[in-house]
């Protein structure tokens, strides 16, 4: 039977008509820019990742090695982010400051993402197994016509998709497991064609998974490789390449990890403690894992990615289908057995589903197609409705109801209009109705239009909560406040004592002692003879008397982080013992 006969994609010439490049780019750039500057690192993850390469930049030394904030080792946090941050710090922090340049690398981070992932897709798609059915009288894509479409659905698949969308603005590990996952898939591609260039790929996407966050992240690309090299999968021919780079990969960890071991063995053991496989082979892991919010994370490429790999399932073995599909089958049981699952083990689905999302679009029924054009017009017409509601109903106060929970949720905020970020909202909602004027009224039969709507929708949202709620978020999601407070009581402390305060902390969470260094400088330190102490409790332990300290301590101050209604913090000086 011929290829023609098998395949299940059906496309004209005229539903692949290209995309215009301007369109992608500029909604890639916006998706990617917006929220990313112009606010305060935000807890926990984003503020965490910042400290360590800040620490790498400003102190050297072993902080360049393995993670620190400050002086002090973070066992679980992993290299990678932090080398490419601090590097971004030391090159451009001079001229936009430290914040502002370690977020350049998360943005760097971001666009090879969806680089690997578009070429990735676009080698794919020109590939003869992926190519549509062939019309009767002509009228058919041609190769490099129909690989730009999927090359250019995948990234907007991949914008569209609603779990990553946070997790792409922050200085955490999340923008390099997105990039080191698209290099892997793209390395993969390449080895037919180029395999030296691929092995290389390969090697340093899977490495940088395990430096990015372990063996969550680096294991499970290391396995789909090995899968990948199967006998009678079509990359065979290419097995000793793949077995290269796997070698490859986990001596340069390796390496990597025995130095660390050289200079610190407690902390390279405590860092294999946090971040080895963490698996439990048994059906409570099923019933631990919290799969309600995996769906959601992955909407809407997962229920294309399993349409995909259903009306693709005569040619499973097809690169186009083979290797995104083994990529998220490994993460998917890794995720399955894992005792406690969070989302940022669910970013390494986000790549191949985006790619197999594109490659289900030209085995789609028009029914269905439409379906995912009228679903992205009304889920974001309500979110974009429902972001104008919570502003205006926080400017007004009506009505009521609705009042009373956001100003639960922000005590203490004194709400400020800015007319410029209204004006743009408006601009940006305009669009929005607009894009939706183009598909009801015009009736486009290009093949990416769904796959544009999702990623449009998903990013007009997204820019309306930060230009009408950033500051907002800003008040309940950072701890510059706080710590410029505590800042305030320890500079008392220095002026009165004439010396460097000696800190240590009791109940201290990562959050609030990344944001002390990011924002003030303050180190923590573990020496129990200092004799200030920040301390974090509750307010109910305060209120029974069971935060303790009240013998032996002076309280030199006492606050919180915005409109937090539990946590409390406080500074401490301790009380030397009276002589007998």
């Amino acid at each position: 039977m011929s290829l023609d006969h098998i395949t299940p994609a059906r496309l004209t010439a005229l539903a692949t008509t290209r995309l215009p490049a301007v369109i992608l780019i500029g909604l890639l750039l916006i998706y990617a820019l917006l929220g990313l500057f112009a606010r305060d690192p935000w807890k926990t993850d984003d503020v965490v990742g910042l400290a360590t390469m800040m620490s790498a930049s400003a102190q050297g030394g072993w902080a360049w090695l393995f993670p620190h904030i400050g002086h002090t080792a973070l066992a679980q946090a992993s290299p990678l982010p932090a080398w490419i941050g601090a590097a971004a710090i030391t090159i451009f922090g001079g001229i936009t400051g430290p914040i502002i340049a370690a977020r350049l690398a998360t943005l760097a981070l971001v666009l090879m993402a969806a680089f690997a992932l578009w070429y990735a897709s676009y080698l794919a798609g020109r590939r003869a197994e992926a190519q549509p059915l062939a019309l009767p009288f002509g009228g058919e894509p041609k190769e490099a016509q129909y690989g730009r479409l999927l090359a250019d659905m995948s990234v907007l698949f991949l914008i569209a998709t609603v779990g990553i969308l946070l997790h792409t603005h922050e200085t955490s590990a999340a923008p390099a497991i997105l990039a080191c996952q698209a290099l892997a898939i793209l390395g993969v591609i390449r080895l037919p064609d180029k395999p030296w260039q691929g092995t290389v790929m390969l090697t340093l996407a899977i490495a940088g998974s395990f430096l990015s966050a372990g063996a969550a992240s680096g294991l499970p690309l290391w396995v789909a490789a090995a899968i990948i090299m199967l006998p009678n999968s079509p990359l065979s021919p290419r097995r000793l390449h793949v077995f290269i780079a796997l070698v490859s990969a986990v001596t340069l960890v390796a390496f990597w990890w025995l130095t660390v071991y050289w200079v610190n063995p407690v902390w390279a053991s405590e860092w294999w403690f946090w971040n080895k496989p963490d698996w439990q082979f048994s059906l409570d892991a099923l019933r631990i894992t919290d799969w309600r919010d995996l769906p959601w994370f992955l909407w809407p490429t997962w229920p294309l990615a399993l349409l995909a790999l259903w009306n693709w399932r005569k040619q499973a073995l097809a690169p186009h289908v083979w290797v995104p599909g083994v990529f998220a089958l490994s993460q998917l049981i890794n995720i399955l057995f894992m005792s406690n699952a969070r989302e940022i083990d669910y970013l390494a689905l986000a790549v191949p589903c985006a790619m197999l999302a594109a490659f289900s679009v030209p085995t789609l029924r028009r029914a269905v197609v439409n379906t995912l054009d009228w679903f992205a017009l009304m889920v974001f017409s309500v979110a974009c409705a429902t972001v104008w509601l919570g502003w205006v109903t926080q400017q007004t106060g009506w009505p009521r109801a609705l009042a009373g929970n956001i100003a639960r949720q922000t005590v203490g905020y004194e709400s400020i209009i800015s007319w410029g970020a209204v004006a743009m909202a408006l601009v940006i909602s305009a669009a929005w109705v607009g894009a939706m004027i183009w598909r009801l009224r015009f009736h486009p039969k290009f093949a990416w239009r769904g796959a544009l709507l999702s990623a449009m929708g998903l990013t007009g949202t997204w820019v309306l909560l930060v230009l009408l709620w950033l500051p907002t978020v800003d008040y309940v999601r950072s701890y510059r406040p706080m710590a410029q407070e505590i800042g305030q009581t320890l500079e008392r402390v220095a002026l009165d004592t004439l010396a460097s305060p000696c800190i240590q902390s009791r109940g201290l969470t990562l959050g609030p002692r990344a944001s002390l260094y990011v924002f003030e400088g303050i180190e923590i330190t573990r020496d129990e003879r200092c004799s200030l102490i920040i301390q974090q409790t509750t307010t109910e332990r305060l209120q029974q008397g069971l935060a303790g300290f009240d013998r032996n301590a002076r309280v030199l101050w006492t606050g919180s982080r915005g409109a937090d209604r539990f946590d409390r913090y406080r500074v401490l000086q301790t009380i030397p013992p009276a002589n007998p």
